[in-house]
């Protein structure tokens, strides 16, 4: 469905990712003439709120939370908006929010964020009020269940009611500037996808770290851990997109067909292939922070650190060993890719006493946005006491690059994305599930074998073992 939708139902429209993410986004959207001129906003949530003291409530947040060169645009755009409270365990109360909305046969866009023990009664409201018609569409934001027995609840309560062309499941990672970037990087440039296999590339790294703890999360983040909270989701699509064969064209199936055959290729993880760890006390730039069972106010065997060596079992990817790591309260914030090429065959140079370094391709996506390849070149000078080699990096700054347009945050493209029907950056379901395949898996592993987290100082970049992991095989996490 690719009809742009003239309504865009919000629930949850009271909550944190609304204030920071969702409204700012609209706003930016609605400023730069994104979206058409007749679209309303509706927002509901539990909270009792009119239209007037909702705009007031959204304003607050804009005006905390939009940059400052955006602001001009509230007062347009709070005209867009208007809110019906709502228990959405109640079927009742489904009746005025279909009022509110009005009617919908021109398209209605909603953006689904609770928890997911109300999916069920979310769905079966939106379907009894009408609001789940032929021109409606649904973006469900996670969790989205707990492995493949509650996801697959979850999506069968969604397609009662919507087929899977009208589902749009988020992972926002997917609606970052850099990360559609590495399809750009592989498919539009002749020099690397010819090398991006087994026969020029040694491994490939992936890591998402994190200096923050529990910051309000504690309910949730103590039931899913890492596992559940990073690898299952964000990392896994940077691993697909990382690892798929070039789709025939840049649209929803054909991406989205190339990604979920990455997924059903990884091999089981094997006993002593993973570490878990969790934090203790330490410090976090120059400032002491808690352990997490401080911060939580009791003991748990969650794990905020995991670091898994991983395979495809393809062709394309046989041999390589893909080492993914994410972590809470590690010395630095960032998301980034290492494409670690094999050293050349042989080096013409090693006579005259030259050592020389395999090419390094590193893709930062967060919070720096670049790409980076380093190459080797000759240290100048007369060479008398030998030939010299010596890295030397080619960095490309995606801001620097693209001075001009301005910079989106990933649910601007999101939102934008399912207002106007298009599914490329949205994950189907089969991808959720070969996800939650693989991670079960994992987990049912860790229980069976006693695997228990290991301790880390906050500050660190985790547990020993995980440094052992890449080590055993010659391999050094990149920091």
């Amino acid at each position: 469905m690719k009809v742009a939708a003239d309504k865009l139902l919000l629930f949850g429209a009271t909550g944190d990712l609304a204030q920071r993410m969702l409204l700012p986004s609209l706003c930016a959207l609605h400023m730069d003439e994104l979206v058409a001129e007749d679209l309303r906003i509706v927002g509901t949530a539990r909270s009792e709120h009119d239209d007037d003291s909702y705009r007031a409530f959204a304003r607050t947040a804009l005006e905390t939370y939009l940059p400052d060169d955006r602001k001009p645009a509230i007062d347009g755009f709070l005209e867009r908006l208007s809110y019906q409270p709502l228990d959405a365990s109640k079927p009742e109360g489904f009746d005025a929010l279909a009022e509110k909305v009005g009617p919908v046969e021109d398209g209605l866009a909603i953006f689904l964020s609770t928890a997911p023990s109300l999916f069920e009664a979310t769905i079966a409201g939106l379907e009894a009020s009408g609001l789940a018609g032929e021109k409606s569409r649904i973006g469900l934001e996670k969790p989205l269940g707990t492995d493949l027995e509650t996801s697959r609840q979850i999506n069968d309560a969604v397609a009662s009611a919507f087929p899977e062309d009208r589902i749009f499941r988020i992972d926002h990672y997917l609606g970052k500037e850099t990360v559609q970037n590495l399809l750009a990087l592989r498919f539009a440039n002749i020099l690397f996808e010819p090398l991006w296999n087994s026969a020029h590339i040694d491994h490939i790294q992936i890591t998402v770290s994190e200096t923050v703890g529990l910051e309000g999360r504690v309910s949730f983040y103590d039931g899913a851990g890492a596992l559940r909270d990073m690898v299952q989701n964000h990392m896994l699509q940077l691993l697909a997109l990382v690892a798929m064969e070039p789709p025939s064209s840049f649209d929803a199936t054909a991406v989205r067909d190339e990604k979920v055959k990455v997924l059903r290729c990884l091999r089981p993880i094997s006993n002593g292939d993973s570490v878990t760890g969790q934090y203790r006390s330490g410090a976090i730039n120059g400032g002491a922070v808690p352990g997490y069972d401080e911060e939580l106010g009791k003991d748990s065997d969650t794990e905020t650190f995991v670091a898994i060596k991983a395979h495809i079992d393809n062709w394309r990817w046989n041999g390589v060993p893909f080492y993914l790591r994410t972590g809470k309260r590690l010395p630095e914030r960032k998301t980034e890719i290492v494409i670690q090429f094999k050293p050349v065959p042989h080096s013409i140079f090693a006579g005259k006493g030259a050592q020389s370094q395999p090419n390094r391709l590193v893709i930062g996506i967060q919070p720096k946005e670049n790409i980076g390849l380093s190459v080797m070149a000759k240290v100048p000078g007369l060479d008398r006491g030998g030939i010299r080699l010596r890295e030397v990096p080619l960095d490309i700054s995606m801001p620097d690059a693209f001075a001009g347009p301005k910079k989106r945050i990933a649910y601007e493209r999101l939102l934008l994305d399912l207002i106007e029907g298009d599914q490329t950056l949205f994950v189907r379901r089969d991808e959720v599930e070969a996800q939650w395949d693989w991670v079960d898996a994992i987990r049912a592993g860790w229980t069976e074998n006693g695997l228990k987290p290991k301790n880390y100082t906050s500050g660190s970049w985790g547990p020993s073992a995980a440094i052992a992991l890449a080590e055993r095989d010659g391999v050094t996490w990149y920091e």
